[in-house]
Order: C-alpha cells, then sequence, then structure tokens
C-alpha cells in the first residue's frame, strides 16, 4: 500500500492528485496492476488534518512500538520503552483529593497514632488499592502487581504485596478516627443533613449459644413440608426418614413362580433374614 500521484492537464497547467494505491496481480495482463482505494484529491488542496485523522486512525491497529515507529522522523532517536493508562486513576485520584481524604490520611499519621514509616507512601498505596477496586478489581498480589506495571499513579513507583498490607494494618489502625473524619468532611463538602445512615452488613452474623431445633427432612435430606411432617406414614418424613430399603429378592422355579417351600419366607420379607419395610 502507497501513495501514487497522478497528473494530469488542465487549461493552467498540469494538476497533481494523491491517492492511496494497493497493487494487484492481473492474471489476463500477466502483471500487478494499482487499484486506487482512497482518493485524496488534488495536492496543492490536500486536507492534512483528514490525512492525520486517517494516521491515526490507522495507528490503533499497531502496537505502541510500531505505531511511533510508523509516525517518528527518520533519525528522531526516540525508542518506546513501555505505555500505561493514566486517565482512569487521574480522575479518581482528583475525587480523592476533592473529598480530603489525602489530607485526613496525612494528618493521621503525623498525630502519632498508629503512625506508618512513611505516610506519603502508605496514602498513595491505599488510594492505589481504591482505583484497583474501582477499575480492574483483583486480589491484593494482582493489585500490587496492577500498581507497578499496568497504571500510572501520580507519586507512586514499583509496590509489594507487603506495602499493601503494611498500609491496610495502619489504615485499620486508625480506622475510626478516619471514618469519623471522613464522614463530616463529606458532609460538610456537599452540605448534607444527615438523617438516615446505611452499614455494609455482609461480613456481619452472630451466634447463640442455644443448640439448634431438629428440622425433619425428607428422604432427599430436604426441609420436610407441613404435610410430610403431619403424616408419619408418609415416604420420606419425619427427622429420621432414611432412602428407601432395597427389597429382596426371591428366587423363582422352573415355572416363573416362586417355589412352595420359598413362598411364604419371600411372603413375609424374611427371604434374607431383613424384616418387613414400612411403605
Amino acid at each position: 500500500m502507497y501513495v501514487k500521484t497522478t497528473t494530469r492537464q488542465s487549461k493552467t497547467g498540469p494538476v497533481r492528485y494523491l491517492h492511496l494505491a494497493h497493487n494487484e496481480w492481473d492474471a489476463g495482463r500477466g502483471r500487478s496492476v494499482p487499484r486506487i482505494l482512497y482518493s485524496f484529491g488534488r495536492e496543492d488542496g490536500l486536507d492534512t488534518d483528514a490525512v492525520r485523522r486517517l494516521v491515526a486512525s490507522l495507528g490503533r491497529l499497531l502496537d505502541p512500538a510500531d505505531a511511533l515507529a510508523a509516525t517518528a522522523e527518520a533519525g528522531s532517536g526516540l525508542v518506546f520503552t513501555g505505555s500505561r493508562p493514566y486517565g482512569g486513576a487521574y480522575v479518581l485520584d482528583q475525587i480523592w483529593r476533592r473529598l480530603g481524604i489525602e489530607k485526613i490520611l496525612t494528618g493521621l499519621a503525623s498525630s502519632g497514632r498508629g503512625r506508618s514509616r512513611d505516610a506519603a507512601t502508605a496514602e498513595r498505596v491505599l488510594f492505589a488499592l481504591v482505583a484497583n477496586r474501582a477499575l480492574a478489581p483483583a486480589s491484593k498480589l494482582a493489585a500490587a502487581e496492577w500498581m507497578s506495571q499496568d497504571v500510572h499513579i501520580d507519586g507512586l513507583g514499583e509496590v509489594s504485596d507487603d506495602a499493601c498490607y503494611r498500609a491496610m494494618d495502619w489504615l485499620h489502625a486508625v480506622r475510626g478516627e478516619f471514618e469519623k473524619q471522613v464522614y463530616f468532611q463529606v458532609a460538610d463538602l456537599l452540605n448534607l443533613q444527615v438523617d438516615l445512615l446505611f452499614f455494609d452488613t455482609t461480613s456481619t452474623y452472630f451466634e447463640t449459644e442455644d443448640p439448634d431445633a431438629d428440622v425433619p427432612r425428607d428422604w432427599r435430606g430436604e426441609p420436610a413440608t407441613d404435610e410430610q411432617s403431619a403424616d408419619p406414614d408418609k415416604e420420606g418424613s419425619g427427622s429420621t426418614a432414611s432412602p428407601r430399603t432395597a427389597g429382596t429378592t426371591c428366587p423363582r422355579s422352573s415355572s416363573g413362580s416362586p417355589s412352595p417351600a420359598r413362598r411364604s419366607r419371600c411372603g413375609s420379607g424374611a427371604g434374607q433374614g431383613t424384616p418387613p419395610t414400612r411403605r
């Protein structure tokens, strides 16, 4: 694929036209012939902005290194080293700062209680964990890799999973005061009059010292219905219900019916010493 130039004569002289072309083999002619894919129009009226948009659109189909090599000037010495997304983390960081969370954490670090060795790094790590939960939820180990390799966060370099756990331990030590300050900061910032608070009870549970009551279950192990509980003769009812008891196999004589010697035993269900089963 290349840019093909054609020249046409006009009353004012020769006019050059630019085209995006591609050579295709013509079996009838026995040679390749150009095929025009797109015409840019007259060279002296070229829409350079349209060309830039086209180049940018085509560049998105390449990896960043190839895109840079295709657009960089020859001999510029530019070398692609890496690329990380920045927009999502930047927006969240601005909200984080607007809510005053950065200042609250820094103030708690300087107060002495549960003080971290590096408050600035701990604050950045905590923000990165929040950003990871919003942009690419993952485990703490995967989050540390995400912070170090997959995203750019201002003020934060390479992060280990140990740094994440240390930051969370420090936050846990100051959790009560931190939650109170964030609440008042947000209420003041948004001019809120709070009448109702919601709490996340996902991990909340309670226990009692009293044992659980026996629950009647059917033969599948599921809680029995009221009808099954009221009728103990119904199959599988009651808390002691068990799966069906296999019947006794009665040997047959050559005529296809139980032999007289065994008819009474098979009729009583005692052919194998098994008591009769109530069905």
